[in-house]
């Protein structure tokens, strides 16, 4: 059994919608009270009102984590309305596509604005807090393109993706004197409300190249950040976890006809 999370708090960015917010429900239902962030405020009010039945409180602060300040207000508000930061899950991302010979300066800032430099801005933000906290978890949400894989159009955000872990190593190092873990957590092809209008033909050709013959769910990637977040994962630190149900392990479509 893990020891009960019930009463920690969370801050969860980009977690109006997709993986953001399947990491806000779970450490919700897990009992922790949770802030998530979003650049949308609608989508912020939905999400509040689609998880106000779980054990744990959630609440909404527009931001854009591209922002260091931002970050600070964020962070500032969470400790206000839950006495504390216990969890920081730097889940904020976009991924607009975009062959390397049309990227402009403003495509690759953007992009590096919020995957990359949002993470480092909302980790500095909440160190205070999180040194406080005796427990301190930060969970980044990375990606299996970049670290590990790549695909056409996506050079800048698989950049941004790999710039998350070599940021990640250095700051476990600083981070361990302070009692204060973070690891990452790479997921593969995940379903969220976006693939929705892209037909299940297109589904079913995605779940086709991985070994476990679906594409993951957004509680995939929550039980995985939930569990970095445990005390008993508190001697895990620098560290990432690939969620995608095999997706990286054939060497060919042939090794996937295989099965």
């Amino acid at each position: 059994m893990f020891t009960s999370l019930q009463g920690r708090s969370a801050i969860v960015t980009g977690g109006s919608k997709g993986i953001g917010r399947g990491i806000a429900e779970t450490f919700a239902n897990a009992g922790v009270d949770v802030v998530i962030t979003g650049r949308n405020q609608a989508d912020l009010d939905r999400a509040v009102a689609e998880l106000s039945g779980a054990p744990g409180k959630v609440s909404a602060v527009s931001a854009d984590v591209a922002s260091p300040e931002d970050a600070r207000r964020a962070v500032a508000e969470a400790v206000v309305r839950h006495g504390g930061l216990d969890i920081v899950c730097a889940n904020a991302g976009i991924f607009p596509s975009g062959r390397l010979e049309e990227l402009t300066p403003e495509d690759i800032e953007q992009v590096l604005g919020v995957n990359f430099k949002g993470t480092v801005y909302i980790v500095q933000a909440a160190l205070e807090a999180l040194t406080t906290s005796g427990h301190g978890r930060v969970v980044i949400t990375s990606s299996i393109t970049g670290p590990i894989t790549g695909y056409p159009g996506w050079s800048h955000y698989g950049a941004s993706k790999a710039a998350q872990l070599g940021f990640l190593r250095t700051a476990a190092m600083e981070l361990a004197p302070k009692k204060i873990t973070i690891n990452a957590v790479l997921p593969g092809n995940i379903f969220t409300e976006g693939l929705d209008e892209m037909g299940q033909d297109y589904l079913d050709q995605m779940a086709s190249a991985i070994p476990a013959g679906r594409l993951g769910s957004v509680a995939d990637i929550g039980n995985a950040a939930l569990f970095f977040a445990t005390d008993e994962a508190a001697y895990i630190t620098g560290q990432t976890l690939v969620v995608d149900g095999g997706q990286v392990l054939p060497e060919s479509h042939l090794a996937i006809a295989e099965l």
